[in-house]
């Protein structure tokens, strides 16, 4: 089409820059993308990949992962990388980027990086959403409603069983917010071997109530099925259990602790141009808010937030109500304190 067009010299960089932008989609007419399926997967499915394609042409193969970077570092050593794009926790993105497992992004892809609230741009991957760990209940089993974090550790004013995921991450932040640690002080408090017993100390008064889970489908399962009158839980699953399954459900924000889910792009990925056209379509602002209307997650940039509807803005996690006790997972203490922490962590559900 564009060799018919009769062009002058002032219309020359605006066929190249057209040029330039197809390029990418006639590299390539798939793009596979690795997430973790279930809600967030069916979500993005209807706010970035299905337009996505009408757009581009490029269609989207979807594949579905356990986390972790086992899988990815295989396929990059075999110099046989089939994934074009992948969803994955910070820890993995941090991990993958420091391991040469991810491609190096150029920020000019993102516009104006700026836009981004803090931290949601690394050097190889660009966050997709802000998702929280909370803990939830279901109104009408509870006669009185908890507000705060110590209630959930409060078995004398809230009697029953609690869910928490089977992990130290979180629990433990969880325990000593609910031990009177102000959020700020949180990770300066795990980090030494005094503080690490106290939040064992506070999590163990709770101990024999918990019902741990694995998969973040459970917690609301474990509501639905009155197994437990509180539960941690990832805040857009109690909220699709909320708004498609009707339950009656509410989350407690006070205490919450935030993180965000990340693209990255793998070494060798076969379709990087395509995912790179992805990336800029999916992270820009007019695009990136629409996530939160199939599923509750907030869009980690300024500009993107003020778009959201304002009847959907206070199941999110950035709503301003929602921020005042809340706490951003430290990934960085996590990579380097996990492994041991965690080995304490597995000898003291043994005991």
């Amino acid at each position: 089409m564009l060799r018919a067009m009769r062009l002058d010299r002032r219309m020359l960089p605006m066929a190249m820059g057209l040029v330039a932008l197809a390029t990418p989609a006639a590299a390539a007419d798939s793009l596979t993308v690795v997430t973790y399926g279930g809600a967030f997967e069916s979500a993005a499915n209807k706010a970035f990949f299905e337009p996505f394609t009408a757009k581009t042409g490029i269609r989207i193969v979807k594949e579905e992962y356990d986390g972790g970077l086992a899988k990815l570092r295989g396929m990059v050593e075999a110099g046989d990388t089939t994934w074009d794009l992948i969803d994955m926790e910070t820890s993995d993105a941090i991990a993958g980027c420091d391991e040469g497992l991810l491609q190096k992004l150029d920020p000019k892809l993102l516009g104006d990086t700026s836009d981004f609230i803090p931290g949601a741009v690394l050097p190889c991957a660009v966050a997709s959403m802000v998702w929280s760990t909370i803990y939830a209940y279901d109104t009408t089993r509870l006669t009185t409603a908890p507000t705060t974090i110590g209630d959930f550790f409060d078995l004398g004013k809230f009697p029953g069983k609690r869910g928490m995921r089977k992990s130290p991450k979180a629990a433990l932040e969880s325990a000593l917010m609910a031990d009177g640690v102000p959020a700020g002080d949180v990770y300066k408090v795990l980090g030494t071997p005094e503080g690490l017993d106290r939040a064992f100390k506070k999590l163990s008064t709770i101990k024999s109530q918990v019902v741990w889970w694995d998969a973040g489908a459970q917690p609301a399962q474990l509501l639905a099925d009155g197994a437990v009158s509180m539960t941690m839980a990832y805040d857009g699953r109690i909220q699709v259990a909320r708004t498609r399954d009707k339950r009656p459900f509410a989350i407690v924000w006070d205490g919450q602790l935030y993180d965000y889910e990340w693209w990255g792009i793998p070494k060798g990925a076969r379709n990087a141009d395509a995912s790179k056209l992805f990336l800029e379509y999916a992270s820009g602002p007019d695009t990136i808010w629409k996530l939160s209307r199939y599923i509750a997650y907030a869009p980690p940039r300024k500009s993107a937030m003020l778009k959201i509807d304002q009847a959907i803005l206070p199941y999110l996690s950035l709503a301003p109500d929602n921020m005042k006790n809340s706490l951003r997972i430290d990934a960085q203490f996590w990579a380097d304190n996990f492994d041991s922490i965690n080995n304490r962590f597995l000898t003291w559900l043994g005991q």
